[in-house]
């Protein structure tokens, strides 16, 4: 089977940071239709996605939102300023192209006096073309969010744009129900809004669905470029099963059903022990009385940025061991 670019640069295109992922939502649910048996959207925008079979309750979560800047002041001569939606890092920030959702694009860059060895989102400035304040406010408003504007490039071995975080794993969930037939637990797709600003849908969606095991889709760093801090997880050698990050310690029980699953199926996978950030699996294991829980981490380098860069070996193992997921009782 193929490597479906088209599908995942279609899905990456799409304008969707934090509370504006409707568009996105759009897109999946015409993506998965098919191959589920009942699509729900609630109040907040979650895409609950159902595939029913016999067996434990598995929710299975990966966000639609990507992070962004939001606009929170224009001068007098048209130059926009920004707070972050998420986590960005202004030094990768500098220099790329801005899109806003009306498909205004700017272009960020530094004040002139600032210090670039401390630099902050405060001194990065957005340039949308316009002579003075009057011209921009045409363009651009207080509190319009804008996003690193994807440019979508692809080689024999690697996928890489904006918003690899989280489209990778949107991507692997949309794939994995194409490949399935029948599941042998109640599966729940979950697609999930805001993430990025503090894993706010997998909260709300976990305490309404109450699954007996939880799975997050995610990123993951890696530790494979140059001068990177020592971390071992290299792309090109699998799907990561997590351990462990600043949101969760994974459930022993889970990860060795994960492990077994690689085993049995051969499964290229590694084990990630990230010491920072979070996913919806952070969440999903803090509901009610608490939920056993993971996260299938796709290998990403340059995360947060406009150029996320995945391996293609990776997001299929992940889609692998995700079917197998779900054709096995997942009992734990």
């Amino acid at each position: 089977m193929g490597f479906n670019s088209s599908g995942l640069r279609a899905l990456t295109n799409i304008y969707g940071p934090s509370s504006h992922e409707t568009k996105v939502s759009d897109f999946i649910v015409k993506q998965i239709k098919g191959f589920v048996d009942e699509v729900t959207i609630d109040k907040m925008g979650n895409v609950i996605a159902r595939k029913k079979g016999d067996g434990p309750k598995l929710m299975i979560a990966g966000h639609m939102d990507s992070i962004g800047m939001m606009v929170t002041d224009i001068d007098d001569k048209g130059f926009v300023r920004l707070t972050n939606i998420g986590g960005i890092n202004p030094f990768v920030t500098v220099g790329e192209r801005l899109l806003f959702k009306n498909g205004t694009i700017g272009i960020a860059y530094h004040e002139a006096t600032a210090d670039m060895a401390k630099l902050k989102l405060e001194k990065v400035f957005v340039d949308i073309g316009a002579k003075n304040k009057e011209e921009a406010e045409k363009l651009v408003a207080i509190g319009d969010i804008c996003v690193y504007s994807p440019v979508f490039n692809e080689s024999d071995n690697t996928v890489s744009t904006a918003s690899m975080d989280d489209r990778i794993g949107c991507f692997v969930m949309i794939e994995a129900l194409k490949r399935l037939d029948t599941v042998n637990n109640d599966c729940y797709f979950v697609f999930t809004v805001q993430e990025e600003v503090g894993t706010r849908g997998g909260k709300m969606t976990a305490f309404a669905i109450n699954p007996d095991v939880g799975l997050a889709v995610d990123i993951t760093t890696s530790g494979d470029t140059p001068g990177s801090k020592r971390f071992a997880i290299k792309l090109h050698e699998g799907v990561a099963i997590k351990v462990r990050d600043n949101s969760l310690l994974s459930h022993p029980a889970v990860n060795d059903k994960l492990k077994a699953l690689c085993k049995e199926n051969d499964i290229k996978h590694q084990m990630e022990v990230l010491e920072f950030g979070g996913t919806d699996a952070g969440a999903i294991s803090l509901t009610r009385e608490g939920i056993p829980a993971s996260c299938l981490s796709i290998p990403t380098r340059y995360a947060h940025s406009a150029h996320e860069t995945c391996s293609k070996e990776d997001i299929e193992a992940g889609i692998h061991l995700l079917t197998k997921v779900c054709e096995t009782k997942f009992e734990i």
